[in-house]
């Protein structure tokens, strides 16, 4: 699991071209912030996790548990992966950030970005 990248991945970089695109500016990974988000728009007062489906049990086709190779550590390992995300989202949101959360498989889909963007934009 080490070789697996925390930052800068293509779903990351295709929200930030596009996020840039529309003229959001934003600041990268604040490690001031409870659990580092991918994207912070400090302007608008809003972060953006950029969820991977597989490591954050995204109910999609690809954010399914392995059904033969170590079913269970990796079902405790996601349910762990969620409760932190939970946590996160909830110290953000007590500070009074506005969260975003953006998946890996909604990254190719344009209009899953400009839902995205407009709501930023209306902050």
């Amino acid at each position: 699991m080490r070789s697996v990248k925390r930052k800068d991945t293509a779903p990351e970089l295709a929200v930030r071209r596009y996020l840039h695109a529309v003229g959001i500016r934003f600041r990268l990974h604040v490690a001031d912030l409870p659990g580092h988000p991918d994207i912070v728009a400090p302007r608008r007062h809003t972060v953006v996790f950029v969820n991977g489906c597989f490591w954050h049990g995204h109910g999609c086709a690809h954010g399914r548990v392995p059904a033969k190779t170590h079913t269970a550590f990796w079902a405790a390992k996601i349910a762990a992966n969620r409760a932190r995300d939970k946590r996160k989202r909830a110290a953000l949101r007590a500070l009074g950030w506005h969260v975003e959360t953006i998946w890996e498989c909604e990254c190719g889909k344009a209009g899953k970005l400009a839902a995205l963007g407009r709501r930023m934009l209306a902050r």
